[in-house]
């Protein structure tokens, strides 16, 4: 077994909150180590959208520039209800310099915080460790690792360490949540989507459309590289979802033809909504979809993660000059609160886009949201201004 080794902050997952938490805690002075499961960086886009308020977290660790380099600037988005065009949502109204959207593949975003990790420190992240167990002691957390084969261990295969704090960034399946005792509450919506990246052959370049279709909801986002992300809600779960499927939904609910445009990947997705009972318990905290899942249809969960850890690693750095544990106390209150509301603006999202009968209805708050001042109300709730975490 290796020998013991201190570490004011441990973080658990290696994902873009764990990541960006590091690098605030970093910012602030404050020593920690990111352990991932995971041997190598995931190379699925997952996650695209990164909001406004994230991109001013960027702006303050000096980060956004390789973001800004590497992706797609949505600035508008075009609605359509069935295959009427109805108007335009823009971006415009949003505070500056941010007035937009930014596209880039979830994969192309953890590379670029990892390696902003390993500028800081080359050993602050640690791939193919895992967290094993933990216990509390008087004065912090002690844990057990287990390193994968080939993982850099110090001596042997199992580790120890104690912390001050220990993080759980580790996803809806989080182990430390687990291993805390920690409820998690909540339950799946009976929604359920296709989604496939495809080369782009629609005329609208660097701008997103969504279409409201009596048979449900049809929305696409540009990617680098002349590509296009397309989403469909679906009748039911598709287990094995193929390109042909997609294309035939698209072709029907938009007129937009996919036959000659080349796939790079389908997915299935289901939606669900879950909270932590609390995200802080003890010296054992929580943060991004550890802490809380909501549906991913507006994109909010990662960027979500992000206002958990600017939040955190504020608390961390007040919690750690005065060993008061009521700072870790109010990040759970109000993050909690925060992750509440972001849910109910992604339901808001996803139940627009269900299938209707009265088309009327729709055409008629269509319209409203996207001919009438409503609509930068309606693109301030999108991207995630005045959830009010992102300005502790």
């Amino acid at each position: 077994m290796a020998k013991t080794n201190h570490i004011p902050v441990l973080i658990v997952g290696g994902g873009p909150t764990g990541l960006f938490l590091a690098l605030s805690l970093s910012n602030l002075g404050i020593d920690c180590r990111v352990i991932e499961k995971n041997e190598a960086p995931t190379q699925h886009s997952r996650s695209i959208g990164i909001h406004p308020p994230s991109l001013e977290l960027f702006d303050r660790l000096g980060l956004v520039k390789p973001f800004l380099q590497e992706g797609i600037l949505i600035r508008k988005g075009h609605a359509y209800l069935n295959q009427s065009w109805i108007g335009m949502v823009g971006f415009d109204s949003l505070p500056a310099p941010h007035q937009y959207v930014l596209s880039l593949p979830q994969s192309q975003t953890e590379t670029i915080l990892e390696a902003a990790c390993q500028e800081v420190d080359s050993s602050m992240v640690r791939r193919g460790v895992t967290l094993t167990s933990y216990e509390t002691t008087q004065d912090g957390v002690r844990v057990h690792m287990q390193a994968a084969h080939g993982a850099k261990s110090t001596d042997g295969d199992v580790e120890e360490a104690t912390c001050d704090i220990l993080v759980g960034c580790d996803g809806k399946r989080s182990v430390v949540r687990e291993l805390a005792g920690i409820a998690f509450n909540g339950s799946h919506y009976p929604d359920t989507y296709m989604m496939g990246d495809f080369e782009d052959t629609t005329p609208f370049g660097e701008d997103a459309m969504i279409t409201l279709h009596q048979d449900g909801l049809v929305e696409c986002f540009p990617l680098a590289k002349g590509r296009r992300r397309w989403v469909v809600k679906t009748a039911q779960y598709v287990d094995a979802p193929t390109e042909q499927e997609l294309k035939e939904i698209v072709a029907h609910r938009t007129g937009f033809d996919l036959r000659q445009a080349q796939c790079t990947m389908t997915s299935s997705f289901g939606v669900q909504h879950y909270i932590a009972e609390t995200f802080a318990k003890g010296r054992v905290v929580l943060a991004g979809d550890a802490a809380h899942v909501v549906s991913p249809i507006g994109g909010q969960g990662m960027n979500l993660g992000w206002l958990d850890g600017e939040a955190l690693a504020k608390a961390l750095h007040a919690f750690l000059s005065t060993q008061n544990e009521r700072h870790l106390q109010d990040y759970s209150k109000r993050q909690r609160s925060i992750a509440r509301q972001a849910g109910k603006r992604a339901e808001w999202n996803m139940r627009l886009g269900r299938s209707f009968k009265n088309r009327w209805v729709k055409r008629w708050m269509l319209y409203l949201f996207v001919r009438t001042p409503i609509q930068r109300v309606l693109a301030q709730l999108f991207t995630m201004q005045k959830l009010g975490a992102w300005r502790v």
